[in-house]
């Protein structure tokens, strides 16, 4: 773990989905969020998300306005890293840290909140930190455009042979005679989008622009959404692995949807399919994933997730062919990560104020 020490506020420089999950949210407003007034009692505030404290923008003006001291880290940390630092704060601003129920409890009294910087709440135990009376704050509807973008770039770097290509030119390989790659076209392929939530609605919204087909399984399945855009509903989610050339999943991680995508289902799918994965990474069996790749079943793995991150050096899907990972990078651009900051802010500073404008998870304000 890496501390990079405590600051006060200001002394930072200015130069920043849906199988369906419920949340709270009390009034909206029209008008700027105003900030907390200063002469409140200072708290002690862990913020640990990289993308965050990497990303200049007004959520760093927003941060050093308040009268906090903020011990500052380098996440995602462990559940042992994490019980280091427990009890020694009143917020976490936390991005996919160990938030157990040992830490949670190691973390009581003190704790008022955990503010969540994103919408993936599987690294965090809800129901303990309901239990005991913790608020669970969170940031829906922040990242969905740029996580979609992000899904087609890796799917267009697979289809095109993109990635492979670019570091042959790179190594000098590109010589009269050389044998260029050939790749595909997505234009008339059929894309299975499995959670039609914000980000799988935005994925159907640019598959629609590619001259794709589209069909998707969600258990909340939005009708009206479908119907605008051209999306087949289907019963289930083997219904959409037998029918789909590419197989993007945008779901939440838990006990039902952990390793969804294994041997058994892989082998439903279509010859030379392309799966993207830009939820979870422990969504897919990686090591059934790898087999399928190295057998040529599956004929491209997307992903900007892993099960382990960062992963073991010799982890099976390093260096597996036709596969491109990327490092949790999805959302990580300039406008995502300030929409997503400032309301991970907001969250905490409207929470200790007692305004109503909170996005809570698990209902306790």
């Amino acid at each position: 773990m890496q501390i990079l020490g405590k600051v006060e506020s200001g002394a930072i420089p200015h130069r920043g989905e849906s199988l369906n999950q419920t949340f709270f949210f009390c009034h909206s407003r029209t008008q700027p969020l105003a900030i907390c007034p200063t002469n409140l009692m200072s708290k002690r505030v862990l913020l640990t998300t990289t993308s965050f404290q990497d990303t200049p923008g007004t959520h760093q003006d927003l941060l050093n306005s308040q009268n906090w001291e903020i011990v500052r880290a380098r996440g995602p940390l462990s559940e042992t890293e994490m019980l280091e630092l427990a009890g020694e704060f009143d917020i976490f601003l936390c991005g996919d840290d160990a938030i157990t129920q040992a830490v949670i409890d190691k973390s009581l009294p003190r704790l008022q909140a955990i503010s969540k910087y994103g919408i993936g709440l599987d690294k965090i135990n809800v129901d303990f930190a309901t239990e005991k009376n913790i608020p669970v704050l969170f940031t829906p509807g922040v990242n969905h455009t740029t996580v979609a973008e992000h899904t087609f770039g890796l799917l267009l770097g697979i289809t095109k042979d993109i990635q492979s290509n670019a570091l042959a030119v790179q190594n000098g390989e590109w010589v009269a005679g050389w044998r260029k790659p050939i790749g595909n076209e997505i234009m008339g392929k059929t894309i299975g989008i499995l959670g039609l939530g914000r980000i799988g609605k935005e994925v159907a919204i640019r598959a629609n622009a590619f001259g794709m087909k589209i069909i998707a399984f969600d258990p909340y399945f939005d009708d009206a959404f479908a119907e605008e855009h051209g999306v087949k509903k289907c019963c289930s989610m083997d219904e959409v692995l037998l029918g789909a050339d590419v197989i993007s999943l945008h779901c939440f991680l838990n006990h039902e949807t952990e390793n969804m995508i294994n041997a058994e289902k892989i082998a439903e799918m279509r010859n030379g399919v392309i799966v993207l994965n830009c939820a979870r990474g422990e969504l897919v069996d990686t090591n059934a994933m790898a087999e399928a790749l190295k057998s040529g079943k599956v004929g491209g793995y997307g992903a900007d997730v892993l099960d382990a991150e960062p992963p073991a050096p010799n982890h099976v899907l390093i260096g597996a062919p036709k596969c491109i990972i990327t490092s949790h990078i999805g959302s990580r651009t300039h406008e995502s990560v300030q929409r997503q900051a400032n309301r991970c802010l907001h969250n905490a500073i409207n929470f200790l104020s007692g305004d109503a404008d909170v996005l809570c998870a698990n209902g306790i304000l």
